[in-house]
């Protein structure tokens, strides 16, 4: 019996060292697999300094002013209206006042730019340090709407507005007394249409005389003109081309109708220059704008508004 005990207990004991065996085998790591790789080492930090951004434009900004003729105020203001548009900090202020205070304004320093309707006199050109045609512009000869006349040569305009023609029977209308509406002296329109159709004269000893008239109902702007004529009967008065409106009818010269063509080839006769000047030199704002008027998008405007541009 006792022989039986101890042979169960040895075969007990073998077991127990077989599964202890096996369960340190299961425990052991697995060595036959690849190790990982080490990690590379790290990049070393870029310590170049990162470029400076290129700075912003700086916006246009600031002011021009421009003062004369009241015949290139309306396409002038025209002109500066697009330009703001383009430059919201810039502000353009254009005056009036007539070519003659244009031409006073450069010479005491008081603008960027004067305003011409008609060519610079000999006297002025020491005041000037630059100039630009911007346009050119018929000046058309208007009449009231009950005028039956339709076409004059420059001989009977200029007899009209000198009071040598005084009544519209004399050049094929009917009997009725000429009223003849005109431009105030210095106002660069009334200068070219007296030089152009020989209202202005000489004197004996060389001197320029205007010889307008001197009933002639005055006014101080174009705008004036045509309001006068369309409403006062049997008159005559004259404006730029490209202020012409329904309310007044423009006569032919020698034939011609006063038009951007006509004007252009140069078969309607009575036509002048709009002018800038200047009499100092010109700030970033004002160079930008004289810049826009004599570029593409510019001579547009002058086109779109009834002038003849100049490009």
């Amino acid at each position: 019996m006792k022989k039986t005990i101890r042979k169960i207990l040895l075969i007990a004991l073998a077991l127990a060292l077989i599964v202890t065996m096996l369960a340190a085998c299961g425990n052991r790591p697995d060595t036959s697999s690849s190790p990982e790789p080490a990690p590379a080492p790290a990049e070393p930090a870029d310590t170049t300094p990162a470029p400076e951004p290129e700075p912003a434009a700086s916006e246009l900004s600031g002011d021009v002013i421009q003062a004369g003729s009241t015949s290139v105020q309306p396409l002038s203001q025209e002109l500066a209206d697009a330009f703001m548009d383009m430059h919201s900090k810039v502000i353009i202020d254009i005056q009036g006042g007539g070519s003659g205070q244009g031409v006073k304004a450069v010479e005491e320093d008081l603008v960027d730019f004067g305003a011409l309707s008609r060519e610079l006199k000999d006297e002025e050109k020491a005041v000037v340090a630059q100039d630009w045609i911007i346009a050119k512009d018929g000046i058309a000869i208007v009449v009231n709407k009950d005028v039956d006349v339709d076409d004059l040569t420059k001989d009977e305009i200029k007899g009209i507005f000198t009071g040598e023609i005084t009544n519209w029977s004399d050049v094929g209308g009917t009997n009725a007394k000429i009223e003849v509406v005109v431009r105030e002296e210095g106002s660069g329109t009334r200068d070219a249409f007296n030089e152009l159709t020989g209202v202005l004269g000489k004197d004996a000893d060389g001197n320029n005389i205007d010889n307008t008239i001197e009933t002639a109902l005055i006014q101080s702007s174009t705008g004036a003109i045509v309001q006068t004529v369309g409403s006062t009967e049997h008159s005559i008065g004259y404006i730029s081309l490209g202020s012409m409106n329904d309310s007044v009818t423009a006569v032919k010269v020698e034939g011609v109708s006063p038009s951007h063509d006509t004007v252009l080839d140069g078969s309607y006769v009575i036509s002048r220059p709009f002018i800038l000047i200047t009499g100092r030199t010109l700030s970033e704002q004002a160079q930008a704008f004289i810049d826009f008027i004599m570029g593409p998008e510019g001579q547009a405007i002058v086109d779109e508004s009834g002038f003849v541009p100049v490009k």
